[in-house]
């Protein structure tokens, strides 16, 4: 009988140590220990009242039992040992947690009753459950001055009760000797020298503090440019702590930033954080929702969006988030409707802008509904006038329109904000050109080449110009060679070139270039693809 007490007082002290260390460390193998330990103390004796509470507040911790089973066993341990005042300490903290503030407050008192000169922690405990209570229910005079006495009763009852105490002089000791090794690190880090890694491997060792010290180790990796051995030193660290959070959502920042197509990896990452974040999980499905675009899983994207929204249904940069899934998915009604969510709720004007932007251009490309398309570039332009981008698809609409002098004046626009962009004297041109207006719509386009001499489209429409309005082949082949010497891909360029040289009855030359204008629309998709096989087929009827 005495040997088994004997054994049952070891396994218990083996079992005290890892659960201290767990508490100050968030190790998962002192986690593990503890719990191992403890059951076999149970084991051994049954009605081991401290291994109850004990065990129960690590398996809700790592998530093995309920809330209300871990007050169940909080209590069996105060009916096994009704002077235990740690069990009705750890009774209130979980019925707390519970929201039970009633049944909480009766604990904590009876706890105080049993030691009312060493009853600081309780005390101090019962005034932060008052608080909670008040931040829940509204404030209440009475309620506030109870948590104002037992926390002034608390500090006073600190130099009796020993337990709490040797808990804080415990943690003081812990605490100095965690800053001497992060010092030291500091000092040698300033020298760059390789010694600091063996320093904080042993800093570890000493302090348990290994997340603190195995990022130390991966900075100094990233520092030196071995973002190899960073990796491990987080994938170690995370090993260390798998229930430390903050571990977990710096190795998943570390490979977006070093390793961003390990996609796979990053998203792995961020579904175990959903395990281990108890608040606010609707960031983390934001991060997951823009990982799966990137992997082109589009339901899975619009998924982890919602499932972002569920959680904060206010939050316009997730209503955003969420429209430019549904783009993906080609679900444009829905991505219309969370759009217009996002430009309500309108957390930054000039944010705000971009997504009128992307309202605009589904219903002009996706819907072709030019009217909404216009109001939502015009109420862009309003919220940031400066705005060139939304002002230029503004007269993209309006060019679409064959409303040629709203388009006109609206392009003159964004030239008049930015007098180099030659993208807006180029579309300028094309308008220009529509309305008969080629001397202005040749001088357009020039302008297009001054500012950027390899743009392709200027030199293409150019080219249509001199043949089509002129008559002049020879510029006008200039220019289209220009255009494919720039882009050799230019699907229209080739097209157009065709034209002028079956025009010039080259027929042979004619069908290559119409030929490679076919082969690179089956890619590009610009022309119908039965204007070209019409163009082919009258070289052959000639």
């Amino acid at each position: 009988m005495a040997e088994q007490i004997s054994i049952e007082s070891i396994v218990f002290e083996t079992a005290r140590k890892y659960h201290e260390n767990y508490l100050l460390k968030s190790q998962e193998q002192d986690l593990q220990e503890a719990i191992e330990n403890y059951v076999e103390v149970l084991t051994l004796n049954p009605e081991h009242a401290q291994c109850y509470y004990r065990l129960a507040s690590l398996m809700y911790e790592s998530g093995q039992i309920t809330l209300e089973s871990t007050i169940e066993q909080c209590q069996k341990a105060i009916a096994l040992n009704p002077k235990n005042i740690n069990a009705y300490i750890y009774a209130g903290y979980y019925l707390e947690q519970a929201q039970n503030y009633t049944a909480a407050e009766k604990i904590f008192k009876d706890a105080i009753k049993l030691t009312p000169f060493k009853s600081a922690r309780a005390r101090l405990i019962l005034a932060s459950t008052i608080r909670r209570k008040l931040e829940q229910q509204g404030f209440n005079p009475i309620e506030a001055s109870k948590a104002f006495y037992y926390t002034l009763t608390g500090c006073l009852t600190l130099v009796t009760d020993f337990s709490a105490l040797k808990m804080i002089s415990k943690s003081f000791a812990d605490d100095t000797i965690f800053k001497f090794y992060q010092a030291v690190g500091t000092i040698l880090e300033k020298f760059n020298t390789y010694k600091v890694l063996d320093f904080y491997k042993k800093s570890i060792q000493k302090t348990q503090r290994s997340e603190f010290f195995y990022d130390k180790i991966a900075r100094f990796y990233i520092k030196n440019n071995d973002c190899a051995s960073a990796l491990n030193a987080y994938k170690e660290s995370y090993k260390q702590s798998p229930n430390n959070k903050f571990v977990l959502q710096k190795l998943a920042q570390f490979i977006q930033q070093y390793y961003p197509e390990k996609i796979d990896d990053i998203i792995d990452c961020y579904t175990s954080l959903l395990d281990l974040e108890e608040d606010d999980l609707s960031p983390i499905y934001y991060e997951l929702g823009y990982l799966y675009l990137q992997k082109e899983d589009k339901i899975n994207a619009v998924g982890a969006f919602k499932l972002a929204l569920e959680g904060n249904e206010e939050n316009p940069y997730y209503n955003d988030a969420l429209a430019y899934a549904y783009v993906q998915a080609e679900l444009y009604d829905d991505a219309i409707e969370y759009y217009q969510r996002a430009i309500k709720l309108n957390p930054d004007r000039l944010w705000t802008v971009n997504v009128c932007h992307s309202l605009g251009l589904i219903y002009q490309k996706c819907k072709e509904n030019y009217e909404a398309a216009i109001a939502s570039f015009q109420a862009g332009a309003i919220l940031d006038p400066k705005n060139e981008k939304i002002i230029l698809a503004l007269a993209d609409v309006y060019a679409i329109q064959n409303d040629f002098d709203s388009a006109i004046k609206t392009y003159t626009d964004v030239i008049a904000l930015n007098p180099k962009n030659y993208e807006a004297y180029s579309k300028l041109g094309i308008v220009l050109a529509d309305k008969k207006m080629t001397k202005d719509a040749i001088s357009a386009y020039k302008t297009a080449l001054e500012i950027n001499p390899e743009h392709e489209i200027s030199y293409n429409n150019l080219g249509i110009i001199f043949f089509d309005d002129l008559k002049d082949c020879e510029t006008a082949l200039e220019f289209f060679d220009k255009a494919l010497e720039i882009n050799p891909s230019y699907t229209l360029a080739y097209f157009n070139k065709g034209r002028v040289l079956q025009y010039l009855n080259n027929f042979a030359d004619a069908a290559k270039n119409y030929q490679m204008s076919f082969d690179l629309n089956r890619i590009t998709n610009v022309l119908d693809e039965k204007i070209i096989q019409n163009k082919l087929s009258e070289l052959f009827n000639v």
